[in-house]
């Protein structure tokens, strides 16, 4: 049975349910700049635009010298084989090639050719549309319509497997290579995992938050049943398609807790703060005002709003635990910090988790898509996806100040 043509047709917004409930109840263009050009052949990459800048100082796998004005040979844009850096999905485009190839063969400049990758798609769907708008009233206005449609599709396409790209990346940097379509790692209906990567995926969460995704884990485990979570060989039956589903809600719970806890930083910050300054002289400072305003945008607020980020906030409070700061969230704030910013993620984890869950065996077996999953192995995929999920938080922030992502 094609079980993935049921995941598949599952929504979103299944999955992003889950999580507000969960929460609620506790209260080939690029090809020619950058492709084939020949074993020999060499790129000069510069450096220069501020969104480059932000990135290597917000992210730590950036963190090497650089110099401004580098040469590397060219990537071959098919070399995307099994090796060191592994995921399930497949680029297609010649940007995402590209990227895989460069990170795969030459990683400490795979920070330079994503932003590069990501000005020239910027200027590329920029110019379709200036070109359009310049053509109005004219008789090719049509075509040029048409063309700044295909165009943006193009790169939007193309932009997603960018961030897919950027995702892997830090995966790679903590050297977890990404579990791999599920056909390859089932044998005679039962999945099993190696738990030898638990450590690393748990090292990107503080404290906190770790002890939160922890039971978000056993929240699952107590759902499908009684399960010993003390023994690594305990057995889970579960569908496939199901299995994808929870994939899918870990994603966004993920997305969630690291818009929450950078949404609690913001507050302490205010109330920390406030308690050197008066509220109108912190309000009126420009110094504050230029050091929260990303956040705040990214958060999709105001900075007139920031005192009522929280319904309950006492700035002369200060809410030191992250969990109790939760609790205290309507229902709408909670709609806001697990919803998705940007088609262009919506759209990433509806792929990836294909990808990862679709049945390349197009298997007819009369058990209707049931597999036996091992603890270590649903833990695996549990602690991915909660990983995926914060880092396609901090990628879509990236690429939304080089490229401007269409809002969800």
């Amino acid at each position: 049975m094609d079980c993935c043509t049921r995941f598949r047709a599952a929504p979103l917004i299944d999955a992003s349910a889950l999580v507000v409930r969960a929460v609620g109840r506790r209260r080939h263009r690029r090809e020619m700049a950058f492709g084939k050009i020949g074993s020999c052949a060499t790129l000069r990459l510069t450096l220069g635009s501020q969104g480059l800048t932000k990135f290597h100082q917000s992210h730590s796998f950036a963190n090497q010298r650089t110099p401004t004005s580098i040469t590397l040979a060219s990537a071959e844009s098919n070399e995307c084989e099994s090796g060191s850096v592994s995921m399930p999905l497949e680029p297609v485009s010649p940007e995402g090639r590209f990227l895989c190839g460069i990170l795969k063969n030459q990683p400490h400049i795979f920070p330079v050719a994503a932003a590069r990758q990501l000005e020239e798609l910027a200027n590329d769907r920029n110019g379709a549309f200036v070109r359009w708008a310049h053509s109005m009233g004219s008789e090719e206005s049509y075509l040029h319509r048409k063309i700044a449609e295909m165009k943006d599709c193009e790169c939007r396409i193309a932009v997603e497997e960018v961030m897919y790209m950027l995702i892997v990346a830090k995966f790679y940097e903590i050297k977890v290579p990404m579990v791999p379509n599920l056909s390859e790692c089932i044998k005679y209906a039962r999945l099993d995992m190696s738990s030898s990567k638990d450590a690393e995926l748990e090292s990107i969460h503080d404290s906190e938050i770790l002890e939160m995704v922890r039971e978000h884990l056993s929240n699952i485990l107590k759902w499908k049943g009684k399960i010993n979570l003390m023994e690594n060989s305990s057995m889970i039956h579960i569908k496939r398609v199901q299995l994808g589903r929870i994939y899918a809600a870990s994603i966004m719970y993920g997305y969630f807790i690291k818009s929450v806890s950078l949404r609690h930083q913001l507050e302490l910050s205010l109330a920390r703060t406030d308690e050197d300054f008066p509220l109108g002289q912190l309000m009126n400072s420009e110094l504050f005002k230029k050091e929260q305003e990303e956040n705040l945008v990214a958060l999709g607020c105001s900075f007139d709003m920031a005192s009522s980020l929280h319904p309950s906030y006492d700035r002369r409070r200060r809410v030191e635990k992250l969990r109790s700061y939760m609790m205290g969230f309507d229902s709408e704030t909670l709609q806001i910090c697990a919803k998705l910013r940007s088609r262009e993620a919506i759209n990433l984890i509806e792929k990836h988790s294909y990808a990862l869950f679709e049945d390349r065996q197009k298997s007819t077996q009369k058990n209707d898509g049931n597999i036996i999953v091992t603890y270590s192995a649903f833990k695996r995929l549990v602690l991915e996806a909660v990983a995926f999920g914060s880092f396609l938080w901090d990628v879509e922030k990236y690429v939304d100040s080089i490229y401007i992502l269409k809002a969800n």
